[in-house]
């Protein structure tokens, strides 16, 4: 039987799945939940925060320190609880200011994997690109790799922003992203969401651009479409962006904000959890915005759609992104959507001014008379929204995000079979 014609078994892994912050929980949850609706058996191989999965996908905990969490961060466990080497890597990457968990997560992956050989037909890593992936290869798994943007764009943009010592510790936190790079030249093939994504990713790491293919992300229409019965709250603003990344502009949003507070009656309401006393944290004292912007966390599905749909605008001012979920959902949602002209997002909202406008990134001026002038045209939001949600039920679903994902799978499986034994990775 050819392998896209039977259930394969699938090691999904992430080594950390948050769900409602940054996009490798949804990713992880809506690619298992179709991959088994088509009938393939997934486990789903993930540090913390554990993924929410849906029936039918089975988590496979690959349990860290958990060094990050939102309670106790940067605390280590005493030494006497340590339980092996990786977890001594781990805390003394953290104490010399390094992000460990995608080395030390694959290499944990790596041991669990390889003692399971049997059970498994396929491997995907969901960007974790450790050195431990070298090993699952040269152990014979069939691999397959999603990264959805290289990790180096984040760093140049927030070492521009640096100075001083602050400079000396994002440079040494982003270290593991050599790692990266080195271990994506020589894994095949690599998946990405949109065509600048395959771009960034040749350019940034190296990757011959004919080992990467652009599978683009979907949305989960039973929570993000249109809903009439949401009234929309006049002046209204929402995005939902980590608030204190530079990368994505919620600084640029703010001054916007500002501007158009001078204006007219507006809100913003931001979904995130900025850092008390950090950097947004501030800004929103210094241009007055106490009373007029709202940040909020942990929505799940249904709570987010419904927050997105009761806002006249949303926005997506990053600075750069490799496919832009939010993006997708506000347009899901027939609201109508300002975004940045950077990265990957003219290839998702389309650069023909239908389903959103697009401004400079980094502009706060522009920002504001764009949302402004939509904010005044009603018979032009209802368009946008209309279109929209017609450019998503065409091109951005799941299911079809899940067919092609399970062809490479594959395919990735008769290539392993047809090397020769012994042959390792690619150099």
């Amino acid at each position: 039987m050819p392998q896209h014609d039977r259930p394969l078994r699938i090691a999904l892994l992430s080594y950390r799945s948050k769900q409602h912050c940054g996009g490798q929980g949804v990713y992880v949850r809506h690619l298992s939940r179709e991959l088994a609706a088509l009938g393939h058996h997934v486990h789903v191989f993930s540090g913390q925060p554990y993924p929410e999965l849906d029936d039918g996908v089975k988590l496979e905990k690959v349990p860290s320190l958990d060094l990050y969490n939102d309670a106790t961060p940067f605390q280590a466990p005493p030494m006497r609880e340590w339980r092996d080497w990786i977890d001594a890597l781990e805390v003394t990457t953290m104490w010399t200011a390094g992000f460990p968990e995608p080395l030390t997560f694959s290499l944990r992956a790596l041991r669990e994997l390889r003692r399971r050989r049997g059970e498994f037909d396929v491997v995907h890593d969901n960007q974790t690109l450790g050195y431990g992936l070298l090993g699952l290869r040269s152990a014979g798994f069939p691999l397959v790799t999603t990264i959805h943007h290289p990790i180096s764009i984040d760093r140049r943009i927030e070492l521009e922003q640096a100075e001083g010592w602050t400079r000396l510790s994002k440079r040494r936190w982003y270290g593991f992203v050599g790692m990266q790079a080195r271990v994506a030249r020589r894994l095949r093939p690599i998946l990405v969401p949109s065509r600048s994504s395959a771009d960034d990713v040749a350019r940034e790491f190296g990757v011959r651009r004919a080992d990467i293919e652009v599978v683009p992300l979907g949305v989960d229409t039973r929570f993000f479409h249109p809903r009439p019965e949401v009234p929309r709250v006049p002046g209204r603003i929402v995005c939902v962006a980590s608030a204190d990344s530079p990368l994505k502009g919620v600084s640029t949003l703010l001054r916007a904000a500002a501007k158009l507070a001078t204006e007219r009656d507006v809100s913003l309401t931001i979904v995130s959890r900025p850092r008390p006393g950090g950097d947004t944290d501030r800004l929103v004292d210094e241009l007055s915005l106490r009373d007029r912007v709202t940040f909020v966390s942990g929505l799940d599905d249904t709570e987010l759609a419904r927050l997105i749909a009761a806002a006249q605008v949303a926005v997506i001012p990053s600075l750069y992104e490799g496919f832009s979920l939010p993006a997708v959902e506000a347009m899901a949602c027939a609201t109508p959507l300002v975004a940045s002209r950077a990265g990957a997002l003219p290839e998702v909202v389309g650069e023909d001014g239908r389903a959103g406008r697009l401004i400079t990134p980094g502009d706060p001026e522009e920002l504001a008379a764009a949302v402004g002038a939509l904010l005044d045209d009603d018979a032009e939001r209802a368009r946008m929204g209309e279109a929209a949600w017609q450019r998503v039920q065409e091109r951005f679903t799941w299911r079809a995000v899940a067919e092609a994902t399970a062809r490479r799978y594959a395919a990735a499986v008769e290539a392993a079979q047809a090397r020769p034994s012994g042959l390792g990775p690619r150099l």
